[in-house]
């Protein structure tokens, strides 16, 4: 399904067409100011909150890079996460990655060219110093290893949660897309829509890939978390997003997000014709 046809298919919440297709131009916010790391934060595998150990996290060359050449002694499940500081509930999500350089020694082979993006996210602050995964879903990336063989990028992973795909609660851990394989260090668009607890659509380079639905805290995976966090069955509607780290260096780019959730009426003041999903309490007259 192309990327117009899926917003128009929105129609289901009673959405215009027209509406949907004018939220791809309109009002994009920067969530990376391209010069530091202000409005990000940090939580390693291992390490306190904030904890940026090593500098895995940085910026350079107007992009966050993910790099370990600071790192001392084996890798030790240091599994990193860079959040943006303002939680979303619905919103369209876009940005740009490529994969550099060398799987650190010692991470697990899984993580070859592998990386990806979090979101619906519990807070850093609300994470234990030995939980390994933020209780959240990620949209992962991949990139191809050996020529001829498929490795699909934009799939669905979900530590500590469940979505529900084809009509069920899936049981796997993670759900592969229907992207092509990029190989090398090229850079591939990712874009993210996602709806409350709605739908949620992946898009790789302009093509839809992937959609689920119902997000909620289940499953396994993550580990080391508070368990009175983790409320098995109750929906994901909003929460933290964040690039991730797991001992494969990756550049970030062109970070932006759009919200798709505000006053839908006309006659308000703050009324935008790309929001979604409605906010009347939100609305100023």
């Amino acid at each position: 399904m192309a990327k117009k046809d899926f917003l128009c298919s929105v129609l289901m919440l009673a959405i215009g067409c027209a509406t949907l297709q004018s939220q791809i131009q309109d009002d994009w916010e920067n969530m990376f100011n391209g010069e530091n790391l202000k409005g990000w934060t940090t939580k390693i595998h291992h390490y306190e909150v904030g904890d940026n150990y090593g500098d895995t996290f940085r910026a350079e060359d107007g992009m966050i890079k993910v790099r370990y050449d600071q790192y001392e002694g084996e890798f030790n499940d240091r599994f990193s996460h860079l959040y943006y500081d303002k939680p979303f509930s619905d919103f369209h999500l876009t940005l740009q990655y490529r994969f550099v350089g060398d799987l650190y020694p010692g991470a697990p082979d899984y993580t070859l060219l592998n990386s990806g993006i979090m979101f619906h996210s519990q807070d850093p602050r609300t994470m234990l110093k030995e939980q390994d995964w933020p209780i959240s879903v990620e949209m992962q990336f991949l990139a191809g290893i050996e020529k001829g063989k498929d490795r699909p990028t934009g799939n669905m992973c979900s530590p500590g949660t469940d979505v529900v795909f084809e009509g069920k609660i899936d049981p796997r851990h993670c759900i592969n897309s229907t992207s092509d394989t990029y190989y090398g260090n090229q850079w591939v668009t990712a874009e993210l829509i996602v709806l409350h607890d709605s739908l949620i659509t992946h898009i790789i380079n302009g093509k839809t890939v992937l959609q689920y639905t119902k997000p909620q805290i289940g499953g396994g995976v993550v580990n080391g978390f508070d368990a009175n966090l983790k409320q098995d069955g109750k929906p994901l509607k909003e929460g933290l997003i964040a690039l991730q780290s797991e001992g494969q260096p990756i550049d970030f780019r062109s970070i932006k997000i759009k919200n798709l959730k505000g006053c839908t009426d006309p006659k308000a003041k703050n009324y935008r014709d790309y929001y979604v999903i409605d906010d009347a309490a939100s609305c100023a007259y």
